[in-house]
C-alpha cells in the first residue's frame, strides 16, 4: 500500500507532503510488537478498563456526529473542519474505497453504554491507519487520545499486523509532541522508515531540497 511510502488518505484522495523547501511532515507509525508503555500509559490502561471497544463498518451515526461536533467547537474550534455539517461528516466517514473501519468506544453512563471516542481507520496488509480520530473532551481524566493509540495497537496485534499509522509528526510541534511519546516510533523521511530518534538532532531547514516539485495527489476511483 501507498501508507508504506509515506501517504495518507483523505476520503477517495490519496496525499503525501512534497513541498519544495521543506519535509518537515514525516508519517509516523508505530510498531506493534514492540511498544513499550510508560508508567502513565499503563496508568491510563487502568483508568480505561470499564471502556469497551466495539469495531463497525464505516457508517455515521448521529451520536458520533453529535460527539464529533462537541470535540471540535471545543479542541479545533478555528480549525478546518470546523464549519462541516452532518452530510459532510457522513462523506468523511463513508466515501472510502478501501477497507475502512469505524472503531467505537463506550464507557457505562447511568447505566447504559454511552458512546466517549471513536477513530475512522483503513485496515491495511500491514497495519491499522488511524484517519481521524475523535473523544469526549469533557472526560479529560481518562487521557482518551492516548489511550485509543494504545488499544489500536492491540487491536493491529489481535489481527496479527505489524503497524498502526498516526498520520503526520512534524518535529518541534506542540500538537504533534504525544506521537512521540509512543515508543519506539518510526518516520518516514528521505524514501524509508527509521526510528525517531535518528532524526532527533536533525535540522530541517529547506538544504537540499531548493528545486524540488511538490507532488499531486492521487485520487481513487470512485463507485458511487
Amino acid at each position: 500500500s501507498l501508507s508504506k511510502q509515506g501517504f495518507r488518505r483523505s476520503q477517495n484522495v490519496l496525499y503525501r507532503p512534497s513541498c519544495s523547501n521543506c519535509n518537515a511532515c514525516m508519517s509516523a507509525r508505530i510498531v506493534s510488537a514492540e511498544l513499550k508503555q510508560s508508567k502513565s500509559q499503563k496508568r491510563i490502561r487502568i483508568r480505561n478498563k470499564d471502556v469497551t471497544r466495539v469495531v463497525n463498518p464505516p457508517l455515521a451515526t448521529d451520536p458520533q456526529y453529535e460527539l464529533f461536533k462537541r470535540y471540535i467547537n471545543i479542541r479545533h474550534p478555528d480549525g478546518g473542519m470546523s464549519d462541516m455539517d452532518a452530510d459532510d461528516f457522513t462523506a468523511m466517514i463513508e466515501e472510502t474505497n478501501v477497507e475502512s473501519k469505524i472503531v467505537e468506544y463506550y464507557a457505562k453512563r447511568n447505566g447504559k453504554p454511552k458512546l466517549i471516542s471513536f477513530s475512522l481507520v483503513d485496515i491495511l496488509d500491514d497495519g491499522i491507519s488511524m484517519v481521524y480520530s475523535v473523544f469526549d473532551p469533557d472526560m479529560k481524566e481518562r487521557s482518551l487520545g492516548t489511550y485509543m493509540i494504545m488499544d489500536h495497537n492491540d487491536l493491529a496485534s489481535e489481527m496479527n499486523l505489524k503497524f498502526v499509522y498516526l498520520g503526520y509528526w512534524v518535529k518541534g510541534s506542540s500538537k504533534m509532541d504525544y506521537k512521540k511519546r509512543f515508543s519506539p516510533l518510526q518516520v518516514f523521511t528521505d524514501d524509508k522508515w527509521v526510528c525517531s530518534t535518528e532524526i532527533a538532532q536533525r535540522n530541517f531547514s529547506n538544504e537540499n531540497y531548493q528545486g524540488k516539485k511538490r507532488s499531486a495527489p492521487i485520487y481513487l476511483p470512485s463507485d458511487r
